[in-house]
C-alpha cells in the first residue's frame, strides 16, 4: 500500500521528524490549538506510528472552549486577550494537566483576513511550550508571519508548532 499524504511535503517531513525524535526520547505530546484548528495534530497523525507520541489534541477555537476545556482563566482572556503569551501558556498548561503527555504546545493567533488590530495585526501568532515537572519560566514566543493569505499564516504557524515539539 502506498503511503500518501494530504498535507504539503514540508509539513509531512517535519511531522515525521517530530514523531521519530519523540519516540527516541520516549516522550508523549499534547496540543492546544486555536488558529491552526487541528493542523498540527493532523500533521502528526499523517505519520504511521504517531500514536506512540501524540497523546491528545485540543482544538479550542472560542474563548469559551479555552476556558472550559483547558481551564484558561477568564481574567487572562479579558486582560491580555486570546492572542497573548499569557493565554497560550495557560492553554499549554491546561493541555498538559489534562493529558498523559510529557510536553504540550499551544498556539493562538490572528490568521486573517480580518480580526487584526494595531497591536495584534493579521499574522500575529503566539506559542507556548510546557514540559511536565519543569522548573522556571514557561516558554513562550510571539511571531509575526507575513503570509499572503490565511492558509499561509496557518501553515507557517503549524511548522513553528511542530518545531517546538522537537526534543
Amino acid at each position: 500500500m502506498e503511503t500518501g499524504t494530504i498535507l504539503p511535503d514540508d509539513l509531512s517531513t517535519l511531522a515525521k521528524r517530530v514523531i521519530v525524535a519523540n519516540v527516541a526520547a520516549g516522550r508523549k505530546v499534547a496540543l492546544a490549538e486555536s488558529c491552526t484548528g487541528g493542523l498540527v495534530a493532523a500533521a502528526l497523525t499523517e505519520v504511521a506510528g504517531s500514536s506512540a507520541v501524540l497523546d491528545r489534541g485540543f482544538v479550542t477555537y472560542s474563548n469559551e472552549a479555552k476556558m472550559e476545556s483547558l481551564g484558561v482563566a477568564q481574567d487572562i482572556i479579558e486582560t491580555f486577550g486570546a492572542v497573548s503569551i499569557a493565554c497560550v501558556w495557560a492553554m499549554a498548561k491546561g493541555a498538559l494537566d489534562r493529558s498523559n503527555a510529557d510536553v504540550a504546545v499551544a498556539i493562538s493567533g490572528v490568521a486573517g483576513p480580518g480580526g487584526g488590530t494595531d497591536l495584534k495585526p493579521v499574522g500575529t501568532v503566539v506559542f507556548a511550550r510546557v514540559t511536565r515537572d519543569s522548573e522556571g519560566e514557561p516558554e513562550g514566543e510571539l511571531k509575526h508571519f507575513d503570509g499572503k493569505n490565511r492558509a499561509e499564516i496557518r501553515s507557517q504557524a503549524t511548522i513553528c508548532a511542530l518545531e517546538l515539539l522537537l526534543p
